[in-house]
C-alpha cells in the first residue's frame, strides 16, 4: 500500500492506518512560542468507511479548545467524555442520575484532579476505604456511606477507566485491582399468609384507590414502578391479564418518566385474581366518575394510578399511602397483632413468598416476577423454598404413612 492510499489528507486534519481497524488522527492545532508547529493526535478504533467522520468530530474538537492531550487529562477532564458518550447514551435516567451524583459528590472532589495515568491501585483503595468514614454519608447522617453506595462508587470508577483503556489512554483499568465490597446478605422483610389477609381486610376501610394499589401489589407481586405505568389499554378485565411493557420512574432534576422495562423478561402478560379485576372496575368506575366532574382540567394520561387530576403518579406518593396505612393499622394493636413494618416493594417479596410456600413452581414464580430465569428467584427466595420443600415431605408423610416399616 502507497504512502497516498495510507494517508489521506481534509482541510487542516489527516488520518493514517496504523492496524486492524485502527486509525491515527493527527489535527493541526497552530503555532508555539517559537513557531514550531502542534499536532494533535489521537488513535481510533472503527471501520474505514468511518475514519471520515471520526477526523471531522476531531477537528471540531480542537477548534473548539475541548481537545486535551492524554498525557495532561485529568480524570475529570476524561470523565466529561465518558458522560457524553456513554452516560448520556447507554445508561437509564435513573442509573445515570444516580451515577452522576456520585460522581460529582464523591468521586471527583477525591480524585478528579489526578491525571488518568496517575491513578493507581493504592488511591483508589485508600479512597474506598475513606467512604466508610463517619461523616461521608451524602443525606448528612452519621456514620459512612453503606456497602451499595460504595459499590456504585466503584462501578462508575470502573466504567470511566475501561473506557480510558479503550481508547488507549491508560494501559490497563486499576479498579480490576481494588475489590468492590460484597452486598450484604439481607433477610427478607414481608408478611405471611396471616398479615396480608389481616391487611386486605383492613383496606376495605381506605380510600378506593389506595386499597386498590396495596391489594393488587400484595397478590401479584408487580413492582412499584410497573403498577404506575399501567395504562387501561394494558388490562384486559375480561380475560383477566395485564401487559406489563413500560415503567414509571422519578429521576432527580427530571421528574416522574416512562420508560421500557429494563430487561426483555420483565415485558410479560400476567395473570390476575378476580379480586384484583372486581377492584380495577370498581377503581375504573370511580376515575371515570372523576374526569368528568373535572372537564377540561382532567390530564388524560389513560394511566391506571394518577394525581388528582388525571396526570402519572408520583413513586413517593406509593410509599407515603404505605407507611401511613401500617402506621394507622398498628396504632390501637397489642404487639403480637402489629403489621410488621415493610417498604411498598416489600409487598412483591410477600407475594413471592407465599406463592412459594403454597407449592407455585419457581418457574412459574419466575415468570409472574420478570425475573430472567428461575435461577434468580431461586436465590432470592431461598428460604420460602425451603419452606415448601419441608411441606413437600410432610405431604409425603401424610399420603404414605404406615406403608413403610422402619422395623
Amino acid at each position: 500500500m502507497s504512502k497516498q492510499e495510507t494517508k489521506k489528507r481534509r482541510l487542516t486534519g489527516s488520518y493514517r492506518k496504523r492496524g486492524e481497524n485502527s486509525w491515527e488522527l493527527s489535527v493541526s492545532s497552530g503555532k508555539g512560542m517559537h513557531g514550531k508547529r502542534h499536532r494533535a493526535t489521537k488513535t481510533v478504533k472503527c471501520k474505514e468507511k468511518d475514519v471520515e467522520k471520526h477526523l471531522a468530530l476531531f477537528v471540531a474538537e480542537v477548534e473548539k479548545g475541548q481537545y486535551i492531550e492524554p498525557s495532561k487529562m485529568t480524570l475529570e477532564d476524561f470523565s466529561k467524555r465518558w458522560i457524553r458518550d456513554y452516560a448520556d447514551k447507554k445508561l437509564s435516567p435513573m442509573t445515570r442520575a444516580g451515577y452522576l451524583a456520585r460522581l460529582d459528590k464523591r468521586i471527583l472532589p477525591a480524585l478528579g484532579h489526578l491525571k488518568l495515568e496517575q491513578i493507581k491501585p493504592l488511591h483508589l483503595s485508600d479512597f474506598f476505604s475513606n467512604l466508610e468514614e463517619d461523616g461521608m454519608r451524602l443525606d448528612g447522617k452519621k456514620g459512612g456511606m453503606g456497602v451499595d453506595s460504595i459499590i456504585q462508587c466503584h462501578r462508575v470508577l470502573s466504567s470511566i477507566l475501561k473506557m480510558a483503556v479503550s481508547l488507549q489512554m491508560i494501559p490497563e483499568n486499576p479498579c480490576l485491582r481494588v475489590k468492590a465490597p460484597s452486598p450484604p446478605k439481607r433477610n427478607l422483610s414481608v408478611w405471611d399468609e396471616n398479615q396480608t389477609m389481616a391487611a386486605l381486610v383492613a383496606l376495605q376501610s381506605r380510600p378506593l384507590v389506595i386499597r386498590t394499589m396495596i391489594t393488587m401489589a400484595a397478590l401479584t407481586g408487580l413492582r412499584r414502578g410497573e403498577m404506575l405505568g399501567l395504562e387501561w389499554k394494558h388490562i384486559d378485565l375480561v380475560k383477566r391479564t395485564a401487559r406489563i411493557v413500560q415503567v414509571s420512574q422519578n429521576v432527580t432534576g427530571t421528574g416522574v418518566i416512562t420508560k421500557e422495562p429494563k430487561t426483555a423478561a420483565s415485558t410479560r402478560l400476567l395473570a390476575l385474581p378476580e379480586m384484583v379485576c372486581s377492584l380495577l372496575k370498581t377503581h375504573k368506575t370511580a376515575q371515570n366518575a372523576k374526569r368528568l366532574q373535572l372537564g377540561s382540567k382532567w390530564m388524560e394520561s389513560d394511566r391506571l394510578f394518577t394525581t388528582w387530576n388525571g396526570r402519572p403518579m408520583h413513586p413517593n406518593t406509593v410509599n407515603k399511602w404505605m407507611r401511613e396505612f401500617i402506621a394507622e393499622y398498628n396504632q390501637d394493636k397489642e404487639e403480637g397483632d402489629r403489621l410488621p413494618v415493610i417498604r411498598f416493594h416489600d409487598l412483591r417479596h410477600s407475594a413471592a413468598t407465599i406463592m412459594i410456600t403454597q407449592g407455585i413452581d419457581v418457574g412459574t414464580v419466575a415468570k409472574n416476577l420478570g425475573h430472567s430465569r428461575p435461577s434468580v428467584t431461586t436465590d432470592i427466595y431461598y428460604s420460602a423454598l425451603m419452606t415448601a420443600q419441608a411441606r413437600a415431605a410432610d405431604k409425603m408423610d401424610e399420603l404414605f404413612s404406615g406403608a413403610v416399616s422402619a422395623k
